[in-house]
């Protein structure tokens, strides 16, 4: 053989990304997510107008049915009329059920269904990014519901203005916290059905022991201790006292109860989506 032909073997590390590289269960860099929430935000602007209708819906019929009919009956509570304190707990239980239904329907069906995670991991993009993308596109949907039904509350005199401005950054939170949470749910689910364990199991208890309807220092000691680690009661704590222009106690423990949630579900479902995906 030629000499001058003969080239010798490259050893030097190839730079094409790996086949596990797209399964990353953690995002590859700060700003990737941005294109998963961009898709998702086109695909829903189409039918923006019956999406917030069906996410305002039924909070405004919890709000203005019970705060109404029930009202009448209860009088005040904590020193405000009944549907005052209402209204600080459907903003935080709709911002709950937004993110939960938007994280398990939406992101399921994207992810099962349509199979739209596959084609966007064929980009740059890696399970990582898509799984922080869809967090913080159910976060958002779960901000619009939030702060309307908070609008709607300071408009009729139920929510004190401004200082119901300092519950949108807990509405923020709160709505990440729920995606996150949400998410673990869908990366284990099989089928649809499966979610109806989680709404009837986790989400209506919670929804009754977090001081949304009533107080929660009038459920029993042990109960009480259960809404300690609930996250929507620590939302509630932090909304509730931003829209009635009271004072909040303990504001970094909700905070970090909140964060932590948002935070630790999200690692977690990251790491189970990577277990289904690369099955």
């Amino acid at each position: 053989m030629d000499a001058r032909t003969y080239h010798a073997p490259d050893h030097t590390p190839s730079n094409k990304p790996s086949k596990q590289e797209p399964f990353a269960a953690f995002p590859a860099n700060a700003t990737n997510w941005v294109a998963v929430w961009r898709r998702n935000y086109l695909v829903w602007k189409k039918l923006a107008i019956a999406s917030m209708f069906g996410n305002l819906a039924d909070p405004m019929i919890y709000l203005f049915g019970l705060g109404f009919g029930l009202g009448l009956m209860v009088g005040h509570v904590d020193g405000v009329s009944y549907i005052a304190f209402l209204a600080a707990g459907t903003v935080a239980s709709s911002v709950m059920m937004s993110a939960s239904f938007e994280a398990m329907y939406s992101g399921f069906s994207r992810m099962h269904v349509q199979r739209t995670w596959e084609a966007i991991m064929h980009t740059p993009l890696t399970l990582g990014d898509i799984v922080l993308g869809e967090v913080i596109w159910a976060g958002s949907k779960s901000v619009l519901s939030g702060a309307a039904i908070m609008l709607v509350a300071g408009a009729l005199g139920y929510a004190n203005f401004p200082s119901m401005l300092l519950a949108l950054p807990v509405i923020v939170l709160t709505g990440l916290a729920f995606a996150s949470t949400t998410m673990i749910v869908t990366a284990l689910a099989p089928s649809y059905d499966f979610f109806m364990f989680y709404q009837t199991l986790v989400l209506t208890p919670m929804l009754l022991l977090s001081g949304v309807f009533f107080p929660a220092s009038q459920l029993p000691p042990a109960a009480r201790v259960a809404t300690n680690v609930l996250p929507l009661a620590h939302a509630v704590d932090l909304i509730r006292p931003a829209m009635l222009g009271r004072p909040v106690d303990a504001v970094l423990l909700h905070v970090a109860v909140l964060a932590a949630y948002a935070v630790g579900g999200f690692v977690i479902s990251a790491i189970l989506f990577r277990r289904r995906m690369m099955k």
